[in-house]
């Protein structure tokens, strides 16, 4: 269903030890910094099926014919848990363009919650690679929402989700509603809360990254 990076034990599995592990959460600065890692390296592996062209490079001493990325992708994330995983991802295409969407659970008095966009601002995406870097894939709700105004802004030739943590439940709905996406995962955990979060999973990524939120 979706690419595991820490299927083969790495230091991508002590770092999801660290984001889960509430002796370390406390500190903030370690959290964004393994969510920014984890970043890096599924930017790293989605670099190894992107569309690539020969190019030839000129040294002090000679000439030669290597490859080079043929079309930047297009990095975005969803305001404000993404921005330490879309960092990892985007220290890694640093000649990327970038998008961004405002999106958040909106909960009711009976604790059921409807997903709120207020904002997105994005390039063109059409005929470009479009990675979307999620911290938590829960329910993929508020995945999909995004998509689909993202979408509006062009066809990529590829679609990428990073998530540090998913659920299975989370990554069918976004392969339902996008089967040609491509999920890169940090971790797969198999059930979500009655209230539709990731369980054992890590915890509001938002709140451990940049302290909890006022409530409305």
């Amino acid at each position: 269903m979706a690419t595991i990076l820490s299927k083969e034990c790495s230091l991508i599995t002590e770092w999801i030890n660290d984001l889960r592990n509430t002796a370390v959460q406390t500190d903030r600065m370690k959290f964004r910094r393994n969510m920014e890692r984890i970043g890096e390296i599924a930017a790293y592996e989605i670099s190894k099926v992107l569309p690539y062209e020969e190019v030839e490079i000129t040294t002090p001493l000679d000439k030669i014919t290597s490859k080079t990325i043929s079309v930047q992708p297009v990095i975005t994330t969803i305001l404000r848990a993404g921005v330490p995983l879309f960092q990892g991802v985007l220290n890694y295409f640093d000649k990327a363009d970038c998008g961004f969407v405002a999106a958040y659970r909106k909960h009711d008095t009976n604790d059921y919650f409807s997903i709120k966009q207020d904002y997105l601002t994005c390039p063109s995406i059409e005929g470009r690679p479009l990675i979307v870097a999620d911290p938590m894939l829960a329910t993929g709700a508020s995945l999909i929402e995004a998509l689909k105004d993202l979408l509006t802004h062009g066809t990529p030739i590829q679609l990428h989700i990073v998530a540090a943590i998913a659920s299975t439940e989370g990554v069918e709905n976004v392969q339902k509603a996008y089967p040609n996406a491509k999920i890169w995962v940090g971790a797969m955990d198999k059930n979500l809360t009655s209230k539709g979060y990731i369980t054992p999973g890590l915890g509001d990524a938002g709140d451990l990254s940049y302290g909890e939120k006022l409530q409305k």
